[in-house]
């Protein structure tokens, strides 16, 4: 009995292995040789996921657009679609993956995973992205999965590329354009985003996960709001969130320099001069020096003055301080008295820029002109 339970176990055991071995399949090139792609970049914080199979155009010069990409929709013979666009490639779906909302071509389309499919024409392409990122090519398109189609205008290639590739180009902190690249032809589509919203909906997100545990982390997102002049309500509740004591920043120079801004850009100027008066006793050398340096751009020299003079008092005698204070004096018209500061900072000066810097100010100085 205990022969034949043997013998079943190992036969079952053979069978399932050869149903196995039937079923597995290595490691190959993909078919007809296509190779298999990936391209990725940000668009503001927004990535941009690009995969899809490189057809190569393999001597077929002229018979790509119109004869192997035949215009518009058409029934492949197989699948479900019997009005299918083309795949934007070759073997399984193109698909692209936004990890924010975009609009394009100034059309909104969420974020998300999409297929994307071509119906081609000479004069104006219809580029579909579609819900359905994982079927295989487009025999089984159906166009109530779209997400969205918009209209672009195909343009020539300067040369010929012979595999299919998608590029970014003509990119700004806000935009890119993706450029489908195959033969002799551009296919060119327009990604845009709202990089402050997307950015401040970043924040909110963040600031409630293990990141809003530190002060620098509610400093940051108070910060960008004071240079882009928005969400400013909100920026000031993240900025007492950032000086309380129990995330650390009450001894920051930074995180109070930071609801100082954000109070002047509210028009709350005694308050903001409240909290710089508080960020004082706790800036660096650095800190102190760049801060100083602001206000003399911004020709308020009497408060830069002082703030120098606070650095200098904490690190006397330094190249940094003794160049602020030469500026310092410079800024409130006192050129004589600026004068043996800068000479000071001449002999303590290291580095080209540093010495060049130096001897401009003290040659501008000697002729009773300001430093700033």
């Amino acid at each position: 009995m205990k022969r034949i339970f043997t013998a079943a176990f190992i036969a079952a055991f053979l069978q399932l292995t050869v149903i196995s071995l039937v079923h597995a399949q290595l490691t190959a090139l993909p078919d007809a040789g296509n190779k298999r792609a990936t391209v990725s970049e940000q668009v503001g914080i927004t990535d941009v996921t690009i995969h899809y199979n490189r057809p190569h155009v393999r001597g077929r010069e002229g018979h790509i657009w119109g004869q192997l990409i035949p215009v518009g929709y058409v029934d492949q013979g197989f699948g479900t679609s019997k009005a299918a666009p083309w795949r934007a490639g070759a073997n399984e779906n193109t698909w692209i993956e936004f990890s924010t909302d975009v609009m394009i071509e100034g059309q909104p389309l969420p974020a998300g995973k999409y297929g994307i499919f071509v119906a081609y024409d000479p004069n104006e392409c219809t580029l579909i992205f579609s819900k359905n990122s994982t079927s295989w090519g487009s025999f089984f398109y159906h166009p109530e999965e779209d997400a969205l189609r918009v209209k672009v205008k195909p343009v020539p290639a300067d040369k010929s590329v012979e595999w299919l590739k998608y590029e970014f180009a003509d990119e700004t902190p806000s935009s890119a354009v993706v450029q489908l690249e195959w033969e002799k032809l551009i296919i060119p589509f327009k990604i845009s985003v709202d990089v402050v919203g997307t950015q401040l909906a970043s924040f909110r997100r963040e600031l409630r996960s293990e990141k809003g545990f530190t002060w620098e982390s509610w400093d940051q997102a108070a910060l960008f709001c004071a240079q882009h002049k928005t969400n400013l309500d909100e920026a000031l509740l993240w900025t007492d969130q950032a000086v309380d004591p129990n995330f650390g920043g009450s001894q920051s120079f930074q995180a109070w320099s930071t609801k100082a801004a954000v109070l002047d850009s509210l028009g709350r100027n005694a308050e903001a001069e409240a909290a710089m008066k508080k960020a004082l006793p706790h800036g660096s050398l650095n800190e102190l020096y760049f801060y100083a340096r602001g206000l003399t751009r911004e020709k308020k020299g009497k408060e830069a003055f002082e703030v120098f003079k606070i650095n200098y008092d904490k690190h006397p005698d330094e190249f940094l301080t003794n160049a602020g204070m030469a500026r310092g004096y410079s800024a409130i018209g006192e050129y004589k008295k600026a004068l043996p500061y800068a000479v000071k900072a001449q002999a303590q000066a290291t580095g080209q820029f540093n010495k060049d810097t130096i001897d401009k100010m003290v040659k501008n100085l000697q002729d009773g002109k300001d430093v700033n």
